[in-house]
Parts: C-alpha cells; sequence; structure tokens
C-alpha cells in the first residue's frame, strides 16, 4: 500500500468516524422497549468501513467515533455506556465485515448483516446480564429488582430477569440492527465506488461495478 494511499484510506476512515458521531450525537430513545438504550444509525458508517476498507477499519471508526463523543459530551454513564457501545458496535460489526470480506456480492451482504445482527443480540444480553448492567449496579449503588421494577414500568410484561432480556433487550437490539442494516444494503453501492475512486483501487472499482449487476 502506498503512502498516497494510506493516506486517503485514513481520511475515509476518519470522515466515516465523524458521521458516525454525528448520528450517535443524533440519538433517540425507545421508551418503549428500553429505559436505558437509545436509538440511533451510527452503525451505518460503520458498516460502510468495514465493507469498503476492511475489519480494520470498522474498528477505528468505532473507537474514533465514542472517543469523539467522550470528548465533547462527556459520559452519564460512568463510562458504561460507552463500554456497551463499543462491545455492541463491533459485535455488529465485525462479523459483516469479515463474513463480507470474502463474498463480496449483494447475497453476501445480506448474509453478512443478519450474522452480525444475530451475534450482536447474543453480545448485548450476555454483556447485559454479566458485564454492564453489574457494573452500573455497583457503580449507582442500585440492586437488579429496581433495574427489572424501571424496565416493567414502561413494559407490563417485565417482571424478572428473563422477561426484561425478552421484551427489552432483545427486541430493542434486533429493531435496532435490522434498522441499520436495511440503510447500509441501500446507500453501500452508491457510496463504495465513488469512495474507490478516491483510493485509486481500480480493480476494486472494476469488481464494485460487476457486484452491482449481481443479484
Amino acid at each position: 500500500m502506498t503512502t498516497r494511499r494510506n493516506t486517503r484510506r485514513q481520511a475515509v476512515v476518519s470522515l466515516l468516524a465523524g458521521v458516525a458521531f454525528v448520528l450517535m450525537y443524533m440519538h433517540f430513545p425507545l421508551p418503549f422497549l428500553s429505559p436505558f438504550a437509545e436509538f440511533d444509525l451510527s452503525a451505518v458508517p460503520e458498516l460502510i468501513g468495514g465493507f469498503l476498507l476492511g475489519p480494520g477499519a470498522a474498528i477505528q471508526i468505532v473507537l474514533v467515533k465514542v472517543c469523539l463523543k467522550l470528548l465533547f459530551q462527556g459520559t452519564s454513564s460512568l463510562l458504561t455506556g460507552e463500554v456497551q457501545n463499543i462491545i455492541l458496535s463491533l459485535a455488529f460489526v465485525l462479523p459483516a465485515a469479515l463474513y463480507y470480506r470474502r463474498h463480496k456480492t449483494r447475497r453476501g451482504a445480506v448474509i453478512s448483516l443478519v450474522l452480525g445482527g444475530l451475534i450482536n443480540v447474543a453480545a448485548a444480553v450476555f454483556s447485559n446480564l454479566y458485564l454492564i448492567l453489574p457494573a452500573y449496579i455497583t457503580l449507582y449503588g442500585m440492586n437488579w429488582d429496581s433495574i427489572v421494577a424501571m424496565c416493567g414500568a414502561i413494559n407490563p410484561w417485565i417482571t424478572d430477569i428473563p422477561t426484561m432480556v425478552a421484551f427489552s433487550v432483545v427486541p430493542f437490539n434486533l429493531l435496532a440492527r435490522s434498522i441499520n442494516a436495511l440503510l447500509t444494503l441501500l446507500v453501500y453501492k452508491k457510496i463504495s465506488v465513488p469512495v474507490k475512486k478516491i483510493l485509486n483501487d481500480t480493480e476494486s472499482v472494476r469488481r464494485e461495478k460487476h457486484e452491482l449487476q449481481c443479484e
């Protein structure tokens, strides 16, 4: 990789990280699913970066996005929210980028996003039960009953930890990742060809044009 192309690559990574931060900033809650989590579209530029430049670029975009968030907004959750954002972003983007790297077709993109979404949901369940919420409970002097009660206040079906997972954690992450995946499918091909022209990757441009004609 030439120095010039590497500089262009880092510029694209920085641009996508900036877009991801802006989209993360434009978040909003889904109170009918979770009193804690907030929905945003920052996974779209993360996925585009992973598809275009590989999993290493996806990791950079996620980390820069969170660093920008801490720099300009700070934290309101003693860093538990930011750590969770990194975990779940990588759980979604990395499997998708790794699969797509070997299956660069429209079908491969769909499978990669489904795979990433499923792994993300599994990671959300594990991290909420064993990492993030226990840390949150310890830092704020709460207990599991109070967490369940907060969730139950917005959804009467939530009465214990298993129902919190079934009616809050799983549906929230499924909905959030599905929307981000659909938007990525809609915009990726339109973005990838001009970006690869900027990167001066002639062979990749030719391949992308071929993929646009494939089902």
